[in-house]
Parts: C-alpha cells; structure tokens; sequence
C-alpha cells in the first residue's frame, strides 16, 4: 500500500523519511504501559487524526520498531499471522486474556478487551 491511505500533509517529498502521522501512531503506542492495549480506533482517537485503517496500516508498515502487540483490533483477536509472538508478550507482560473456547479454531485466547484496554488515564489532552 502507498502512502495514499495517510493523511495529506504526511505525503513528503523524501521517500525515505517517516510520514509524521506515522511517527504520532508509533508515539502513541510506545504509550501503552505493559499489560495494556488500545485499539487501532483508538489510537486514531487519541491523535483526533485519521481513522483505524490508517493507524492499522501505519502498524503494518513500521510497527516492528514498537510494542505492536498492544494496538489491535477492536474485537480482541489476536493479529493473524503473529499470533504466538504476540500471545508470548501477552503472557510475559499479564495481558487480560479470555481462553477460548475448544470449538474455537485453533484455540487461541483472545484479547479481555474490557480488562486490557487502556484509555491513556487522560493524557491524551497532554500529548497534543
């Protein structure tokens, strides 16, 4: 995916260079204390910037450098693909999980999104 799915101002004339809005999602998410989460909206919310395809496509593209595993999906299903890496830094960091259920394909736990999620505990007004 190009840089047309961020906002206009990040599309810069050095290629090379992070798109600001990009470094504001990595900002926020190296926020999230360990045990926590946002969602991808959430993050949007936080930054009142762009929406949850935008900051999920900025963690696809340059999340590896920050706690990817605490901005996820809404539902609390664990990021295809990297599902045991993640589980990992969930178990290590005490992430509220739900255990599934054994009809559950694969039988992964999700997310306890109601316990694990994190509303920033009113900083989102200092960090702007």
């Amino acid at each position: 995916m190009s840089e047309e799915s961020l906002p206009h101002e990040d599309r810069g004339e050095h290629p090379d260079a992070l798109p600001a809005y990009a470094e504001r999602v990595l900002e926020v998410a190296e926020l999230v204390p360990p045990g926590r989460v946002m969602t991808y909206g959430d993050v949007a919310e936080w930054l009142q910037e762009g929406g949850p395809r935008q900051v999920g496509r900025v963690m696809a593209l340059y999340g590896g450098a920050v706690p990817w595993w605490r901005v996820v999906r809404s539902d609390g299903v664990l990021l295809p693909g990297h599902e045991l890496r993640a589980l990992d830094h969930y178990r290590a960091e005490g992430t509220p999980l739900k255990e599934a259920s054994r009809a559950a394909e694969g039988h992964l736990p999700r997310l306890d999104m109601k316990r694990a999620r994190w509303d920033g505990d009113g900083r989102a007004e200092a960090h702007t």
